[in-house]
């Protein structure tokens, strides 16, 4: 079991990963040298957090050195397509989102890889549900009331986002059309324009990443109405759901997946997938994800596709009645 001294140190890129032997490398062909996880954005943030994660304990599982690799650009996309290209031989994984795959689909936006067809799923280790922000001195406490306050107040509430056409913007359109209210979108080129903007008051609303917004809501300058989960988040038992909240409003739960390049061997991916569940599985190791706002799944790889589907399906009418592009 690995310390959470030595996850706090992984989260922040610290840690080396040396060279292990072990009865895995005697025992079987794979894997036979180190892995390496593909992250497609900066580190720092929550896909890189889950990837130094699993490969501290896929390196201790495993037997052979597990590393992160960050690939960052095109929001998603050029990581995202290194992995596709990679060959399909188990020692290269990486991290995806919905933005990287189901939006693109649904949104019709061109990427440089096929989202279904140049990957092996393997599993959903973890979600990454939105969370419902305001600032502080909006007069309201829930998400009914911020719905009562928009009516009242026609456009002149406005929501930021990291950008048109992502998760964020989807969830704040899917509000606005479940209601019949109109609280302006107004897309920064990432999240953190929308957090600062929304500490110095200039948008009153924003769809958030529960562990980063949590030193905020505790320091009184932010409140959560509501959390995108099928459950309510373990550290803010108070908070309740969207459908809670508001009853029928169920928007669909972020997810970090795990996926290999398309033609990788069953043998292969079914040990990676077993192994992946088996990381998140450990206790220490899911409550430190679900401390940084990453409740865990596990889930295996049918169950994976399955998701991406439903992401599709439950995205795309939203779209298209809110004539929602990715540009």
């Amino acid at each position: 079991m690995i310390s959470r001294r030595t996850f706090s140190a992984l989260a922040l890129g610290a840690v080396s990963l040396a060279p292990v032997t072990g009865p895995a490398l005697a025992q079987s062909k794979f894997p036979g040298k180190p892995l390496r996880i593909l992250v497609p954005f900066p580190p720092g943030g929550s896909t890189d957090i889950l990837a130094r994660a699993l490969a501290a304990q896929l390196t201790a599982s495993m037997g052979v050195p597990v590393v992160v690799e960050n690939k960052p650009g095109a929001s998603g996309t050029m990581g995202s397509e290194i992995l596709a290209r990679a060959a399909p031989d188990g020692y290269t994984i990486g991290i995806a989102v919905p933005g990287t795959h189901t939006l693109p689909v649904a949104l019709g936006r061109k990427v440089p890889y096929d989202p279904f067809k140049d990957f092996t799923p393997l599993s959903i280790p973890v979600t990454n549900p939105l969370a419902i922000v305001v600032s502080a001195d909006l007069p309201v406490r829930t998400l009914k009331e911020l719905v009562e306050y928009a009516k009242k107040n026609p456009r002149k509430l406005s929501y930021g986002t990291s950008g048109a056409g992502t998760s964020q913007h989807l969830m704040g359109e899917m509000l606005n059309q479940f209601a019949g209210i109109d609280i302006q979108h107004v897309p920064y080129k990432g999240g953190s324009g929308a957090m600062n903007d929304l500490l110095g008051k200039q948008i009153q609303v924003t769809y958030a990443v529960i562990a980063t917004v949590l030193q905020h809501v505790r320091a009184g300058k932010l409140k959560i109405l509501a959390v995108a989960d099928d459950q309510r988040y373990a550290d803010l038992p108070d908070v309740p759901t969207t459908q809670e909240a508001l009853p029928g409003f169920q928007p669909k739960t972020s997810w970090m997946g795990v996926f290999g390049p398309a033609k990788l061997p069953a043998a292969i991916a079914s040990y990676l997938t077993a192994e992946l569940q088996k990381a998140v599985r450990d206790p220490e190791v899911g409550k430190y994800l679900s401390s940084n706002g990453m409740p865990v799944v596990g889930s295996n790889a049918e169950q994976f596709t399955a998701r991406m589907r439903e992401d599709i399906e439950g995205w795309t009418p939203v779209i298209r009645a809110g004539k929602i592009t990715a540009d």
